[in-house]
């Protein structure tokens, strides 16, 4: 599944743990890895082969047939229980397969609920939007991009699911903390994921016992077919050098122990793995007896090292919650940081009397998947030399731009100098304008001072004009009397003779 991990530098706060890439290149990755994949979960046949005859069994005296089988009764007996409608949430849902048989499995026993898918690729969560549109189920599913490096639980939850994600996500004690804060109480964490080395890689102790097999593998069942390489000697490759895969696997259970409680808990796995899976897997034909029963042989002592405790398991199915349980918590499925595996002894790479068939068939097939591989060898030649090609033409157009980049280091330092050159010019500049603004105030506070008394003036000048005014009237009015006076005698007797009247009436 395009499982995720992690929006604020998940990487920098985990301490324990150095990624060799950058966060953002290994999410790049991990979204192009999963971009186009359809066929999340195909297996090869001699898986189901093993898992039909020997995990199966380990897993029906828990009441279940597998792990999804687990997860559906355990949200079938939350809706049976729950007194609303319960909302469940699944953590790196993928294309949403196993979330849409879920959601099918829901309503056909007539429970109603809500389904929140998260999952870092929207090119699979399309995938399953359609899916689900096609079954009739958008109702009860929502399809919501999110990295599970920084995911931020919005509601509370009946339970969480995490079916083959958590191995994707390095930021896993920030992912837990949200599902501790957002499970209901009562609520369940129900899990189905990789517990083994991170990368996939094989511990030392298990790393040995695969080699014990491997020499038992005829030629034609040592070609990798997911990276097109012959594996003489089983390589245990590190998976998360590209993306997430694995890329904390070891550190989920021990995590898991410290912050929730077990109700479930069922481990299996370990050396079975490489010859089961999409790599060597599909070699093994489940109708022949001899690739039976190597696989038969395989998991026999896949189980008696597990049991001595010499190995510790790969997959685990389990359901935790925050509330106590009776169920005792599995440390001892937990690698000791402590273990030292023995130095294995040196072997010849081809246990020549152990293959299933006679040589020359064997030489035949060893032979057609050495004449696909030069095939395969000369496509990739041609394709190299195209990269030589484009890498010299590269190389001219590099140092064309190295010439580039000189004349514009030059123009740049020649545009620096005059840049300096102005800046003191801008300085001087700067100076005399601080210069004539200080001269521009002091005539400023003139100019103020010289309106102040110009203000001053036209309100005398107005008062002298006022008073200039009345003098000429009255200087006009007494020339008027005086006209009359000197051109009518008998009115200025009459004036006269009044006036000496109010003299005498004043003395007497």
């Amino acid at each position: 599944m395009s499982k995720e991990s992690g929006q604020n530098s998940p990487a920098a706060s985990i301490p324990a743990y150095t990624r060799y890439v950058s966060y953002q290149d290994s999410l790049a990755a991990e979204q192009r890895i999963y971009e186009n994949c359809i066929d999340v979960h195909g297996l090869p046949p001699i898986f189901h082969y093993w898992s039909n005859r020997h995990l199966l069994p380990k897993l029906q005296p828990f009441g279940f047939t597998s792990p999804n089988d687990m997860i559906a009764q355990g949200l079938q007996k939350i809706a049976h229980a729950a007194s609303h409608s319960p909302r469940f949430v699944s953590l790196g849902a993928g294309n949403c397969d196993l979330e849409i048989d879920l959601a099918r499995t829901l309503r056909s026993n007539g429970y109603d609920f809500i389904l929140d898918c998260f999952d870092l690729n929207s090119s699979m969560l399309e995938r399953g939007r359609l899916a689900a549109e096609h079954a009739g189920l958008s109702s009860h599913l929502n399809f919501i991009p999110a990295d599970l490096n920084t995911w931020q639980a919005d509601h509370e939850y009946d339970a969480v699911v995490a079916s083959q994600s958590l191995h994707h996500v390095i930021n896993l004690e920030g992912l837990f903390d949200q599902v501790q804060r957002s499970l209901r109480p009562g609520g369940t964490f129900l899990i189905s994921d990789m517990i083994g080395r991170n990368g996939h890689q094989r511990w030392p102790e298990a790393l040995s016992i695969v080699h014990e097999f491997w020499r038992k593998l005829p030629p034609s069942y040592r070609f990798n077919q997911l990276v097109g390489y012959y594996e003489e000697l089983y390589q245990s490759w590190d998976c998360s050098v590209e993306g997430f895969e694995g890329v904390r696997s070891q550190d989920i259970l021990p995590l898991l122990l410290e912050r929730f409680h077990f109700h479930l808990f069922v481990s299996y796995g370990n050396v079975i793995d490489p010859f089961i899976d999409r790599a060597f897997g599909p070699h093994f034909d489940p109708a022949s007896e001899w690739d039976r029963a190597f696989i038969d042989a395989v998991h026999a002592r896949d189980e008696r090292e597990l049991a001595s405790g010499n190995l510790t398991p790969t997959h685990m199915i389990a359901a935790v919650s925050n509330e106590p349980s009776a169920v005792p918590k599995p440390f001892h499925c937990v690698r000791s940081p402590d273990k030292v595996a023995p130095a294995p002894a040196p072997l010849p790479a081809y246990d020549w009397n152990s293959w299933p068939q006679d040589r020359q068939k064997e030489l035949e097939i060893a032979c057609r998947h050495l004449s696909e591989t030069g095939h395969e060898i000369k496509q990739r030649t041609q394709w190299a030399l195209g990269l030589a090609a484009q890498l010299e033409d590269r190389t001219h157009w590099a140092l064309r731009l190295e010439k580039d980049q000189q004349s514009l280091t030059a123009h740049a330092s020649q545009l620096q100098q005059e840049f300096e050159e102005r800046t003191v010019w801008a300085l001087a500049l700067q100076a005399e304008l601080e210069k004539q603004t200080v001269l521009a105030l002091a005539l400023q506070q003139r100019v103020a001072a010289v309106e102040q008394e110009m203000e001053q003036r036209t309100l005398w000048a107005l008062r002298s004009q006022h008073e200039l005014k009345e003098q000429t009237s009255r200087a006009e009015r007494l020339d008027r009397e005086l006209y009359q006076l000197l051109h009518n005698p008998w009115h200025l007797a009459k004036r006269l003779l009044g006036a000496i009247r109010n003299r005498v009436r004043f003395k007497t």
